[in-house]
């Protein structure tokens, strides 16, 4: 007896090695390098903004819904259907849906596979050669079998973790793919609705400067009448009327397009949807801008590039492990019997274990170009995430020297308007008192026309410029954190 209970440590001590050798080989083994967030410089601030720049409050702003900023009813009515019914984004969400039924499937891999089969057969008893039936049991006879299986492949080498791993970050870039493409269709349907709203309000310039125009043809064709103005002036005011009408009927094809493509952006067929003219522009936001950093957290786009990078990371470790060979194990379980009566009898019990290895010896440098071409899309991965954090910041540096430099020549412009304004006015006056000829009332009065569409112009840019820096900061940041002080 003594000798029986000094063998037992030893072995149970073995048999604890071997079980944490197993459990260390199924989940502590991944080969491939694990994935770590390459740094990338970032400035402390913005050249155009030092420092911070701080936010202006929109109460009555719903929080998430941007575009109420610009207290439009046209944006507040179509911009919550573009995430409902664009296409694009439609697309984007069925892609995601996609990635993720991926990645449920890459993971099924690590566990084992579980199947149950089943047959019966009815057969008629051989001839015994003579032509006579066999005399043994002569008749017909059933067989049957039914038996479950088992089939794993255990996860050696990590293989299958690191294609979960890709196929996770796939599924995530996919989510920020997403989450891109309904920020540009919203951004490109706010910068729609600026374009038609600036289209309207230059139907409305252009029709005041047609009513001026009519005015100039009136005074000129009855001093004309008179003897007082030559026939040279009525034609030349009656042409600046003509070229006038031309060009507010060109602006309804303008329009038109306009229309359509917001149809279009919210899922609408161009006869779906009807927009009335509008004498009013979009109200021109305080967008606030936090520290370049946020970037990395906000914008979609860099959500996509960074997500990329750690799928082709994980990559690197699926291309590794085929230098490892290939392991599956199996079993089966069962009863097997004929004929089928007394199937489920103990007797008829059937079993098996197996296990197969595969390796591959010689390939021509197969892996080893398989692994250097994931390394390769990897740095190919890396340099675009940092390509597009700097295009990122040069977009965002654009949109604020757009907007600083241009409400600059806005407060030019509106000086510009109103002295144009009162000049028109008192050549026209002069023009009619005599004193001054028709070159000069008609300069002044194309001046003004001039002058209020480079108003218009910069007002646009102004606004689109803003909506341009919305989407290109990934959204606004919230009025009450840190960032937006």
């Amino acid at each position: 007896m003594e000798p029986r209970r000094r063998e037992h440590p030893p072995m149970k001590t073995s048999r604890t090695l071997l079980v944490a050798s197993i459990a260390w080989l199924l989940h502590g083994c991944m080969v491939g390098p694990d994935y770590k967030k390459p740094e990338m410089a970032l400035p402390v601030a913005y050249k155009e903004t030092p420092g911070w720049l701080k936010a202006q409050p929109d109460d009555a702003a719903p929080k998430g819904d941007w575009w109420a900023v610009f207290h439009d009813p046209l944006l507040d009515q179509l911009e919550p259907m573009v995430s409902v019914s664009n296409q694009t984004v439609k697309q984007s969400d069925a892609n995601y849906q996609e990635a993720l039924a991926e990645v449920q499937i890459a993971r099924s891999a690590l566990f084992p596979t579980i199947g149950i089969t089943g047959s019966a057969t009815k057969q008629r008893s051989a001839s015994n050669g003579t032509g006579n039936t066999v005399s043994v049991n002569p008749g017909i006879r059933t067989a049957g079998s039914l038996e479950g299986n088992v089939s794993w492949a255990p996860d050696f080498w990590g293989k299958t973790r690191r294609t979960v791993e890709e196929n996770k970050a796939t599924a995530e870039a996919s989510a920020a793919t997403l989450a891109n493409a309904t920020l540009t269709e919203q951004v490109a349907l706010a910068t729609a609705v600026i374009d038609l709203r600036v289209t309207d309000a230059n139907i409305d310039l252009l029709s005041r400067t047609v009513d001026a125009y009519k005015e100039f043809l009136r005074v000129v064709g009855n001093q004309g009448k008179a003897g007082i103005t030559p026939p040279s002036d009525v034609i030349t005011a009656r042409t600046q009327l003509e070229n006038a009408q031309s060009s507010l009927i060109a602006l309804g094809v303008s329009r038109a397009r306009y229309a359509h493509a917001i149809a279009v952006l919210v899922g609408k067929t161009p006869e779906e949807l009807d927009i009335p003219h509008s004498t009013a522009l979009p109200t021109l936001p305080s967008v606030p801008v936090g520290m370049p950093a946020t970037l990395l957290q906000r914008r979609p786009d860099i959500a996509v590039a960074e997500r990329e990078m750690a799928a082709q990371n994980a990559a690197i470790g699926v291309a590794i492990a085929a230098y490892y060979p290939d392991i599956t194990l199996s079993g089966a379980d069962g009863f097997s019997q004929s004929p089928l009566a007394g199937l489920l009898h103990v007797a008829n019990h059937v079993w098996s274990l197996g296990a197969d290895v595969s390796e591959t010896i010689f390939d021509a440098g197969a892996r080893h170009g398989q692994v250097a071409a994931a390394r390769a899309s990897y740095e190919s991965a890396v340099a675009n995430y940092r390509g597009t954090v700097l295009t990122a910041l040069q977009n965002v540096e654009d949109d604020l020297a757009g907007i600083r430099i241009l409400a600059q020549q806005a407060e030019v412009l509106d000086a510009a308007v109103s002295d144009a304004t009162r000049g028109s006015e008192i050549a026209f006056n002069e023009y009619k008192a005599g004193t001054v000829d028709y070159t000069t009332a008609v300069t002044a009065q194309t001046t003004l026309y001039s002058t209020q569409q480079n108003a218009l112009d910069v007002r646009e840019q102004r606004l689109l410029d803003a909506v341009s820096l919305i989407g290109d900061t990934g959204g606004p940041v919230p009025v009450n954190t840190p960032e937006a002080r």
